[in-house]
């Protein structure tokens, strides 16, 4: 091999190397491509996320609240049942200490 032909060869399998490295550059950038419908829709998806976030919060902060109204008036409706329960009670001790009282006047 003389040097003419050592210097085709070299041309030619630097060219095949540009070759491949520019169509594999064309294929990955090809793929890679975001094309500006897309960023669009990331775009517009970013914000019903940020949309739905603010809902989701807003929903338990309002379920909080709620929550906290529920156990107040548990709390009371429970306090007005012991309340309750202490006066019929005594009511009872009170009629029973009144069934007493007459059948004794009835006995003598």
């Amino acid at each position: 091999m003389n040097r003419t032909e050592f210097i085709i060869a070299t041309a030619i399998i630097l060219f095949v190397a540009f070759a491949l490295g520019w169509f594999a550059n064309w294929l990955v950038h090809r793929f890679i491509r975001v094309s500006s419908s897309d960023v669009g829709e990331l775009d517009r998806m970013a914000q019903e996320l940020h949309e739905a976030e603010e809902t989701r919060d807003q929903a338990i902060t309002y379920l909080q609240q709620r929550e906290a109204e529920l156990t107040n008036q548990l709390s009371q409706s429970e306090a007005e049942l012991r309340a309750t329960m202490d006066g019929l009670r005594e009511a009872r001790q009170e009629a029973e200490q009144m069934r007493a009282y007459i059948d004794r006047m009835g006995q003598s």
